[in-house]
């Protein structure tokens, strides 16, 4: 994968890439053989401060949804220089965050939105809506964030 990102970071128009495979390493190695030539975004909320330390730029997220704010600053901390600040953000979110992704995604997120009066309607087939078990663990979780 790192090597292919090399060769899409060649053609013109190809400037970023949604590194969401989970694997630090493998970020690390897209941003050392591509340098400035890709830019990065975290495709993980539960790695936005592990890609920002690698030279990434932001986060392409499902928590920025629910937690607007505390995602940008999640991100402009680390901008900002306060390191400290921003992976205490981020690791304070984690709980919310495996929430989110309970079940496959968009379903939690549906949910969650619901749940604050958004109204977005249920997720389309062949998805369903989400579980009671893992709706009780989303709605504890956005509970702690006072969200709901």
């Amino acid at each position: 994968m790192p090597e292919t990102c090399l060769e899409l970071s060649k053609i013109k128009n190809i400037v970023a890439i949604k590194e969401a495979s989970g694997n630090i390493s493998q970020a690390a190695k897209i941003a050392n053989l591509c340098g400035d030539s890709l830019y990065i975004y975290s495709g993980n909320d539960d790695q936005i401060t592990p890609i920002l330390s690698l030279g990434g730029l932001g986060v392409i997220s499902v928590l920025s949804n629910i937690l607007p704010e505390y995602t940008s600053n999640i991100v402009h901390s680390f901008f900002n220089g306060n390191i400290e600040q921003s992976t205490k953000l981020q690791i304070d979110a984690i709980p919310l965050i495996d929430a989110l992704f309970c079940e496959v995604n968009p379903i939690p997120v549906k949910a969650a939105l619901n749940e604050m009066n958004f109204n977005v309607g249920i997720p389309r087939l062949p998805l369903v809506e989400l579980s009671s078990v893992s709706k009780e663990k989303l709605f504890r979780e956005m509970r702690k964030f006072f969200i709901i």
